[in-house]
């Protein structure tokens, strides 16, 4: 059973526990073999929605270690490199997570447009990807990572056609062909296996 299977069959049985206040319990001893058949059904529900919910707790909790340890890898590497955007990882990753990107792509796409914040787009504003040709100024560096993550994970019907249904190389291909910057792929591909393994989640999950 998948997280949102447990979580739909936990809220199904949320209501139970009240219902064992309206259970005509005097009347057990006249009827065991339907009311006391009932009480001991709900009981065992109630202990299971118990034990589903405690799960999803757990499962949310590892969840959460795991994005901040995927975090901690990128705010690593770009203080290790001294680039401005440190402290943009959890960032990065929630806006990964959002567009169904591998969570290193961003900040390997920014590490190789612009030393991750050092050399950003001079004529715009928090731009450190390169996006737009760097004719395109963003509010903050969360606006642009939101706005770039939208993009690359095909989620805007604008630029859809560009990067929807593609793997990380297509992706970055289509970031910056081949006829402009040969390796570019293979380039923004290498870092992001500095920052870390891409199965870094299926590890600590089955830890």
């Amino acid at each position: 059973m998948n997280k949102n299977n447990l979580i739909r069959f936990a809220q199904s049985l949320v209501f139970l526990p009240f219902m064992t206040g309206t259970m005509p319990l005097g009347n057990i001893a006249n009827n065991p073999t339907t009311e006391t058949f009932q009480i001991v059904f709900i009981q065992k529900q109630n202990i299971e929605a118990h034990g589903i919910l405690a799960f999803n707790q757990v499962f949310n909790q590892k969840a959460n270690d795991l994005k901040a340890k995927k975090a901690e890898a990128i705010d690593n590497y770009f203080k290790s490199h001294d680039m401005p955007l440190s402290g943009m990882g959890m960032k990065m990753v929630e806006e990964a997570l959002k567009n169904n990107l591998d969570w290193r792509l961003l900040p390997a796409i920014a590490a190789r447009e612009s030393t991750g914040g050092k050399f950003e787009c001079k004529k715009v504003k928090n731009n450190a990807f390169g996006w737009g040709s760097c004719k395109i100024s963003f509010d903050s560096n969360e606006e642009a990572i939101e706005i770039v993550a939208r993009n690359l994970g095909g989620n805007n019907p604008k630029t859809e056609k560009h990067y929807a249904d593609k793997d990380i190389k297509g992706i970055l291909q289509a970031y910056n062909p081949p006829s402009i910057v040969a390796r570019y792929a293979e380039q923004v591909m290498k870092i992001m296996n500095d920052i870390g393994a891409e199965d870094l989640i299926l590890e600590e999950v089955n830890s």
